[in-house]
């Protein structure tokens, strides 16, 4: 009778390997960290936010210089509603950063990159999002804030109780941020640089403009529609400074337009999720 033996060990493998670095699975804060990588080291954020500062600072001093230099009554207004036009015009500058922000990698094949280092393609769209809200939010309401001390230094009438300020600074902050996330939602969808920023200009300026050249008495209620829900109307309802007496009012607008940004957003997460790069 045989006695059975134990069988040798497996000899260790030739050219084995363990990496001294800790392996671990990837989750949402390596992405976000990766974005804001990208974002704060490309030159089209340094331009786009740059030239949003400028016209947000520029045409508010200047607006507050003219009226103080005219002497005009603004009528118990508050003088954070000169900051309006500024900040119209700074929102372009947002909403080409959105779109950028994700086409830009179409457009130069680094989206199949990013794919590859991150599989998720949710988790990418996630953290592009957030990392862009907050750089736009927190920039847009410090510059607003810069803005409205300027304002009401400069221009000595109107009243500005702490609602007209919350609103002109966060509300503002939030609600172009939020216009931003939307610019991203379409630069994901169409994938194109350029159309997707002509796209979201039509949106911003199409409604108002349209409205003004309805002279028809049947088109009477399309166009007070135009003029209530309008971005730029919507907008300067934050400001107190409604273009008309019905429609949005108080935070209504920041409302709007962020179950628009969320329609977008899940439309972008499908979309992304389904195509080829």
């Amino acid at each position: 009778m045989t006695t059975p033996t134990t069988p040798p060990a497996p000899a260790p493998a030739p050219y084995s390997y363990t990496s001294p670095i800790p392996v671990r699975r990837a989750h949402l804060g390596d992405a976000l960290a990766s974005e804001w990588t990208k974002i704060r080291s490309v030159r089209s954020t340094m331009w786009t936010l740059g030239v949003m500062i400028a016209l947000m600072v520029g045409i508010g001093v200047l607006s507050a210089m003219a009226v103080a230099g005219t002497d005009a009554n603004l009528e118990g207004q508050s003088a954070l509603g000169l900051g309006f036009f500024g900040v119209l015009l700074g929102s372009i500058c947002v909403i080409t950063l959105g779109v950028l922000t994700i086409s830009s990698e179409y457009g130069t094949g680094m989206i199949r990159t990013t794919l590859t280092a991150c599989p998720s393609r949710a988790r990418v769209l996630a953290a592009k999002s957030i990392v862009f809200f907050l750089l736009v939010f927190v920039l847009t309401t410090t510059v607003a804030a810069a803005v409205g001390m300027l304002q009401t230094t400069i221009v000595d009438s109107g009243t500005t109780t702490g609602e007209d300020w919350f609103r002109a600074t966060v509300g503002v902050g939030l609600y172009v941020a939020t216009l931003g996330l939307l610019s991203l939602a379409v630069g994901a969808l169409l994938r194109h640089s350029a159309g997707a920023i002509t796209v979201m200009l039509g949106v911003v300026l199409l409604p108002l403009v349209a409205a003004m050249f309805m002279f028809s008495e049947s088109l009477r209620d399309v166009q007070q529609a135009l003029f209530e829900y309008s971005i730029p109307s919507q907008l300067a309802v934050l400001y107190d400074n409604a273009v008309t007496q019905s429609g949005p009012s108080g935070w209504e607008p920041l409302w709007i337009m962020a179950g628009l940004a969320a329609a977008a957003m899940v439309a972008a997460f499908f979309a992304l999720d389904r195509r080829d790069v």
